[in-house]
């Protein structure tokens, strides 16, 4: 009688049921990717642990004794019962997908759209993450990503999506306060400026001064582009944004251009997902969606793109 203390290794019994599936140990070797030497050497310590003889030796073959049918028939239901759940797990991971995103891109951009994806991948459930922050996407918790930088990420496969674009963007009720705001940004305007400072300096560089500007011209700094945009809506001031993540506010009116100067930082939105899971349906899937979109939008904005100046920080 086998003892809890010295049940037989797996890499034993594992031995055991292909030579017992397969009536042979050169086959079961070939499918375990080792020598026959290998499986009878395992078989042979699982008969010595458990005291019972399992297959009669014959010079060309092997045959089941009637201990060791007992014990294969067991065997091989219960390995069957585990590659049965593999492929179920396999293909309950291929029908969700966990993605992460930046704030700005998810909330302006993205989750708008997706109710088109959805409606084309209803089998898909799409789990969003939004983090400031680079997620890291070989541990597993992620499966995909959509980033800003240059598309260079070790083990990462990716896919350009829109460029990094910005320009003032402002409430149609302080454009005309705001036509001054290609000056010299040390002079006074009336109206006060909202989002990132940097992106207003190499703006400015781009209008030929030396891009520093007193802090007394902004009128609050918030955590992200979309809440500066959400002031400017509100007219509380001249935001610095994307074109392209705002259009439907430019195309509904809540947001005019103060100024027609274009500016990218040479950055771009990638679409990004580790390169050994290039076989992925879910990613595919939402890969070649979310390219679909972010073509259309680029052609909706190529009067934007055009017209960009890019500035190095």
């Amino acid at each position: 009688m086998v003892s809890d203390r010295r049940f037989p290794s797996l890499s034993a019994i594992r031995a055991f049921e292909a030579a017992a599936r397969l009536g042979s140990f050169s086959k079961a070797a070939h499918e375990l990717d080792t020598t026959a030497a290998s499986v009878s050497y395992h078989v042979r310590r699982l008969e010595q642990q458990i005291g019972v003889t399992l297959f009669l030796r014959h010079p060309n073959h092997v045959l089941l004794t009637r201990s060791g049918d007992i014990v294969a028939r067991e065997a091989i239901n219960a390995f069957a019962a585990l590659r049965a759940s593999f492929v179920q797990a396999a293909e309950v991971n291929e029908t969700h997908l966990s993605l992460t995103t930046l704030p700005t891109l998810a909330t302006s951009w993205l989750t708008p759209r997706l109710g088109r994806f959805r409606a084309s991948h209803p089998e898909i459930a799409l789990e969003l993450d939004l983090s400031a922050a680079a997620e890291d996407l070989n541990g597993g918790r992620y499966d995909a990503a959509i980033r800003n930088g240059h598309g260079r990420w070790p083990g990462l496969h990716t896919v350009e999506l829109l460029p990094s674009l910005f320009m003032p963007l402002c409430a149609p009720s302080l454009r005309a306060s705001a036509t001054d705001i290609g000056r010299d940004p040390h002079q006074p305007l009336p109206v006060p400026l909202l989002g990132r400072p940097d992106w207003w300096s190499l703006w400015y560089r781009a209008l030929g001064f030396d891009g520093t500007i007193p802090p007394g011209r902004f009128g609050m700094q918030l955590s992200a582009e979309y809440l500066d945009i959400a002031a400017a809506v509100a007219g509380q001031g001249v935001a610095i944004g994307s074109p392209i993540l705002f259009r439907d506010e430019l195309d509904a009116g809540r947001l005019v251009p103060a100024h027609d100067l274009v500016v990218s930082d040479g950055r771009a939105f990638w679409f990004t997902y580790p390169a050994a899971r290039h076989d992925s349906r879910k990613i595919v899937s939402f890969r070649d969606w979310v390219s679909a979109e972010a073509a259309r939008d680029r052609d909706a904005a190529r009067a934007f793109i055009r017209r960009t100046i890019v500035v190095e920080p």
